[in-house]
């Protein structure tokens, strides 16, 4: 599952073109975004705008970059209020300290952070009453940072087989249970490759677990169906009817779980 939200949009196929930055003008702005190639899905581009507030357009290299441009006037509208809406959140997305009192989140709950330096103990991250305790030798941003990373994915590895498993019981189109790694990602919390194997972000075992069922689901819908194509949005319905809220709250938490 992509972050940040996304609209096909037909076109007709034109000439090859390079990739590019293009830009168009809507309101009071100049929107710049980045074309990058797409082979599935012909006849049409994806647009996405992602929660640091970039923008992409995947293109068939037979389209020219004005039926792009134009695509993407068709939806100025959209793309700019997505624009407004991710750099509101981004006002109120403070860097990570790492320090004592800090909010971090594990299944959707926050807890704070306590970091405890001992220079007899080994390091570690214990999770107790309310608190992610960090024990650490010396009192190092980049340290604690490099532990947490660790305990969330090893959490994460923990809690993805669990719920895959969950899904699986209701994806009664998958015959096989497919091969499934933790990989941190920017852009994306979940994918599923061509040969079937599930890949997902650890930063997701930080949301509430309704939202990692969505996008395991989402990937397991993809063993059926590449790319989004009307049955591929039912199999989702006919498991989670209720997926488009949910995918709606887990974007809208986007930065503050990968930051």
């Amino acid at each position: 599952m992509r972050l940040g939200c996304k609209l096909n949009v037909a076109i007709k196929p034109k000439q090859k073109p390079s990739k590019t930055t293009l830009s168009f003008n809507y309101s009071d702005e100049q929107i710049s975004f980045e074309r990058l190639p797409r082979t599935e899905g012909n006849g049409k581009i994806l647009i996405k705008v992602l929660p640091d507030c970039r923008v992409q357009i995947s293109a068939p290299e037979t389209a020219s970059d004005e039926q792009v441009i134009a695509a993407a006037k068709q939806r100025a509208r959209w793309i700019y209020q997505q624009l407004r809406e991710f750099r509101s959140r981004l006002e109120h997305v403070r860097p990570r300290q790492y320090i004592s009192g800090e909010s971090h989140y594990y299944l959707g709950k926050q807890y704070v952070l306590k970091v405890i330096e001992n220079l007899t103990e080994k390091p570690s991250v214990k999770l107790l009453r309310g608190k992610i305790e960090v024990t650490v030798r010396e009192k190092s941003a980049e340290k604690i940072s490099a532990l947490l990373a660790d305990w969330y994915k090893a959490r994460a590895k923990e809690v993805f087989v669990r719920r895959l498993e969950a899904m699986l019981e209701q994806a009664l189109w998958v015959s096989e249970k497919p091969p499934l790694r933790v990989l941190t990602m920017q852009t994306q919390w979940g994918s599923c490759s061509p040969a079937g194997r599930l890949t997902l972000n650890p930063h997701l075992v930080k949301a509430p677990r309704d939202c990692i069922d969505y996008v395991i689901l989402h990937e397991l819908c993809h063993l059926a169906e590449h790319n989004h194509s009307e049955r591929f949005y039912r199999l989702i319905g006919q498991v989670m009817p209720n997926w488009e809220k949910v995918k709606s709250r887990l974007d809208s938490s986007a930065n503050m779980l990968i930051s």
